[in-house]
């Protein structure tokens, strides 16, 4: 699969950009362990034009991360333009590697962002939608990319014609989460309007499906049954960075990796603390590693106290004896294998 000029392989799976999750040390975490494509998490176009250095931060990206996209998001189509340009600029303005991909925002479901017309808010306004992603399109150099719903809610699920409109615009590649914006994320992703876009005749730029993607033989099916040209993975990898590397594994030789050992999730959690503390230094470091550490370890039986130490510890040094703990505490403790093929 390529988007543009950037070739992903054959059967692509990428990391799908997640707000507070999807920062620089997680994004170059998932590429090491097999992702083929990473993302930012969104960045507010409104942020970017007035300059804001939060907005701003979020486009630093690095080689080693790379291939990565930027992703934005907003509801008006002048500051979409102009932060489009701002992301295509990212390595001038941000520092770092910059962006491979502009990617743009149709399907956040929060209320504070669809709630004022941005995100999965613009499938009320699908020719708005349609407009801003022209323009932006036509405002930058690199290949831009638009990740979007079925519809707002089940009376509305426009898609498949959608994908068409999206297509004609000039876009390189369309990412579909298999809700509408009123499921947010409960209930299972419904895939078959996602294979019915894929297998539409007009359609020829690559479709990357998303949503329930929780194991290497979901991410199979999801290839197997409804075409795809690769699948994106989200809210599964948190605290699950490996789980590329399994699908991955799975895809390519039809085998199931065994769960992971406990000592290889604490050399992986060191890894990304390391990261972490490299990237932001040590107290936003380990303040923003609090999200992901405990996650790390779901399933260790009486855990209960190692976890509230894992979320409350402020000192590096101590947080790396606490990972070294664990892997002499549960180093041999046993692990479930995840089973089924969720949302599929």
């Amino acid at each position: 699969m390529k988007i543009g000029d950037i070739n992903l392989g054959n059967r692509p799976v990428l990391l799908a950009p997640m707000e507070d999750v999807t920062d620089a040390s997680f994004r170059v975490l998932c590429r090491e362990q097999g992702a083929a494509m990473v993302y930012t998490e969104f960045v507010s176009s409104d942020g970017l034009i007035r300059d804001a250095a939060k907005a701003i931060a979020k486009m630093k990206t690095s080689e080693e991360e790379a291939p990565v996209g930027i992703q934005i998001y907003g509801n008006i189509p002048e500051a979409m333009v102009d932060a489009a340009r701002m992301a295509d600029r990212a390595a001038e303005i941000a520092g770092g590697h910059g962006a491979d991909v502009i990617d743009i925002n149709f399907g956040c479901p929060v209320s504070k962002i669809a709630g004022r017309g941005a995100g999965s808010g613009m499938m009320k306004e699908p020719d708005k939608m349609v407009a801003i992603t022209k323009a932006v399109v036509e405002a930058v150099s690199k290949p831009v990319t638009v990740k979007t719903r079925l519809g707002w809610d089940e009376s509305s699920k426009i898609i498949v014609e959608l994908a068409e409109r999206l297509q004609d615009t000039g876009i390189a590649a369309l990412t579909i989460h298999g809700r509408t914006r009123c499921q947010m994320y409960k209930g299972e992703a419904d895939w078959t309007l996602i294979g019915e876009v894929k297998n539409n005749p007009r359609m020829h730029i690559p479709i990357i499906g998303n949503g329930d993607i929780s194991t290497p033989v979901a991410a199979a099916a999801a290839f197997d049954r409804y075409g795809v040209d690769g699948i994106m993975v989200g809210r599964a990898s948190f605290g699950h960075p490996w789980l590329f590397h399994e699908i991955r594994h799975f895809l390519d030789t039809g085998e199931e990796l065994p769960p992971l050992p406990v000592t290889d999730r604490v050399a992986l959690a060191k890894r990304h603390l390391a990261l972490s503390l490299a990237l932001k230094g040590p107290k936003t470091g380990v303040y923003e590693m609090r999200r992901h550490l405990s996650c790390y370890f779901k399933g260790l039986p009486d855990f209960k106290d190692t976890r509230i130490r894992l979320v409350t510890e402020t000192d590096p040094d101590a947080l790396y004896s606490l990972l070294d703990h664990i892997a002499t505490r549960w180093g041999t403790t046993p692990l479930p294998t995840p089973t089924g093929v969720y949302g599929l």
